[in-house]
């Protein structure tokens, strides 16, 4: 069957942010005088939503202190923060390709709302995307809810859906949700991780997107023959 939904990740596939991301998680912990978390250890949790990032970087922290951490990290990246975040090579250009196909775009992010709003008016990407989800909405990576309310809202079944993204817990969602996965190797997973979930493919640059769905339509239509 022909995907006609693209789900894209978005910090590590589509914006370069993981040394916004890193240096402001070891900020909140500073802030509160607790040992930061190694650059490896923050971007390991990228992807995730903040709270269930806080429980992996500090498991002894209790409910108010991972609200307390998660209050001082968006300060620093919404506002004190100025290291820049910009798009992947071939990432715009990518998604006007599949727009221009007829695909429709989504997001699945471990973001809040607040913080992909952001990115998307600052990117002028807000229209081409036809519905997204955030971690503060709805259940954070692998859990499979935010691709199950993504399809539903477009009315989009699961074979007719992909997820492109830089995580095993992007892909782990996309298993549990019973979606096809493609998975892009130049984020903060290793593709020995990425591979070991199955994907359909790991592509070094979303240039080479185009021509992956090209080829797997083609592939459709030669079995179909």
């Amino acid at each position: 069957m022909r995907f006609e939904l693209i789900v894209f990740d978005w910090d590590g596939t589509l914006m370069d942010s993981e040394a916004r991301i890193v240096t402001c998680l070891q900020s909140a912990f500073l802030d509160l005088e607790l040992t930061p978390p190694s650059a490896e250890a923050a971007r390991d949790i990228i992807g995730l939503g903040l709270d269930e990032a806080m429980q992996q970087l500090m498991p002894s922290a209790d409910a108010r202190l991972r609200a307390e951490l998660i209050t001082r990290y968006r300060r620093h990246f919404l506002v004190t923060n100025q290291t820049p975040s910009v798009l992947f090579p071939g990432a715009l250009e990518a998604l006007k390709w599949v727009t221009e196909r007829g695909y429709r775009l989504a997001v699945a992010t471990g973001k809040s709302r607040m913080g992909l709003d952001r990115s998307l008016a600052e990117t002028g990407l807000d229209t081409l995307f036809h519905a997204t989800r955030c971690a503060d909405e709805t259940f954070s990576k692998p859990n499979p809810q935010m691709l199950l309310e993504l399809m539903d809202e477009l009315g989009v079944r699961p074979a007719q859906t992909l997820m492109v993204g830089d995580t095993e817990y992007d892909l782990q969602m996309a298993r549990n949700a019973g979606v096809a996965s493609l998975a892009v190797c130049y984020g903060v997973h290793s593709a020995e991780r990425l591979l070991a979930q199955a994907p359909l493919a790991c592509l070094d640059s979303l240039h080479v997107l185009p021509g992956w769905l090209d080829q797997a339509e083609a592939d459709r239509l030669a079995v179909r023959i």
